[in-house]
């Protein structure tokens, strides 16, 4: 995969130059797998191997008769990146004791958040006399770059780098203003499933960002990858609600309510176009869009032993740092906007794992890459005290 930089030493950027990892096993060169960067080789994944070994991946008819590359509680638990974040924090922070004084709220946030959401305003006023055509045009050309956008400044306020942790209902609160040009009520939904996946990352029936069975299990062909990418903010929206239903909150209800007020005064103030903007807007940016990438380049394993990879590409500019996905487990009180300076400090951990430099390669890899599917994930199962919570 041309997106995905094996290993990289601290050399300056663009500098790709560097020592291969040693490979477990060198394929034939008939199997498809990862184009190394440098030599424009294929290096076939030994999980990919192993399951055409064990013969089709299929609905529970996988290796060992599951399909996804689960650990046992048994099994050891591979020490790259968020999969061991409890034991990488407490290691790199007592290193770097500097780190700790990133841990702060982002102030910034608040005013870049009231300007996007300004920018949509003025946008829905833009496109409410346009040609239908215009519409849709804009919606993914612009508004799905805003709203996606959007939909991580709610993860960052998630986290409550807005006003900080001693005001978490002012983050709760300002969550909800921000999700006004979404169109979708999500904001508080999104910070308690938001808070397993950090705890629980890839726990069955806990982490909602694990895909069902039913998804790896139909979506496993060309272009079935292709509709799932298409329908991924449909898959995140109803996931939850199969995988882990929660009682509804009181915040929630609100969110809904103030949600379905702004829809409708968008409607009866700037026109039904403006409104299908809005909605489109969100449904594509989340979708077949460049920046959706992330979704899949963040957890997907697309090399063995390594279930979480970082991008340091110039979407991070519109997405809030996401891409430090790395950094960001290991250190989750980071805002976005100092995970750099997280890389930077502890450089010798972070600069010689896997990492992408495409997000639209990842898109395109993992829709034709036969090896790799919703499957592709790491899934645990839960241990006693996460089932009881």
């Amino acid at each position: 995969m041309r997106g995905l930089i094996t290993v990289r030493t601290c050399a300056p950027a663009g500098i790709r130059s560097a020592p291969r990892v040693p490979e477990p096993q060198r394929p034939a060169a008939k199997n498809r797998g990862i184009p190394d960067p440098r030599w424009g080789l294929r290096v076939c994944r030994p999980e990919a191997a192993s399951r055409r070994e064990a013969g089709p991946t299929r609905w529970g008819q996988g290796p060992l008769g599951h399909p996804w590359p689960s650990l046992q509680r048994e099994d050891p638990v591979p020490s790259v990146g968020a999969v061991a974040a409890a034991c990488s924090r407490a290691k790199r922070a007592s290193k770097y004791p500097e780190i700790k004084s990133l841990m702060k709220p982002d102030s910034n946030l608040i005013w870049i958040i009231i300007m996007m959401v300004l920018t949509q305003l003025v946008t829905f006023y833009l496109v409410k006399d346009l040609d239908w055509k215009w519409v849709l045009f804009w919606a993914y050309v612009f508004g799905s770059c805003i709203n996606h956008s959007m939909t991580l400044a709610i993860h960052e306020i998630s986290h409550n780098f807005a006003f900080g942790h001693h005001k978490a209902l002012w983050n709760r609160w300002f969550g909800m203003f921000a999700n006004l040009p979404i169109g979708v009520p999500y904001s508080i939904s999104f910070k308690r499933y938001h808070m397993d996946h950090h705890r629980y990352l890839g726990a069955d029936g806990i982490d909602v960002d694990i895909p069902t069975d039913f998804e790896g299990w139909f979506f496993c062909t060309t272009f079935r990858k292709f509709l799932w990418v298409i329908l991924q903010p449909l898959f995140y929206a109803f996931r939850p609600l199969l995988i882990n239903p929660k009682p509804i909150s009181h915040l929630e209800i609100i969110n809904t309510v103030a949600q379905i007020i702004f829809d409708i005064i968008v409607y009866y103030v700037f026109g039904i176009k403006s409104l299908v903007y809005m909605l489109a807007a969100s449904l594509l940016g989340l979708g077949l869009h460049p920046i959706s990438g992330h979704f899949i380049a963040e957890h997907y394993m697309f090399l063995k032993g390594h279930e979480t990879y970082s991008y340091y590409g110039p979407l991070n500019l519109l997405t809030f740092n996401v891409g430090y996905h790395n950094e960001h487990h290991d250190f989750p009180n980071v805002p976005g906007k100092n995970l750099p300076l997280v890389r930077k400090i502890a450089a010798e951990y972070y600069d010689n794992l896997p990492q992408y430099n495409s997000w639209v390669r990842v898109l395109y890899d993992f829709v034709m890459d036969d090896t790799i599917s919703p499957y592709s994930r790491m899934k645990r199962h839960p241990k006693g005290k996460e089932v009881l919570e």
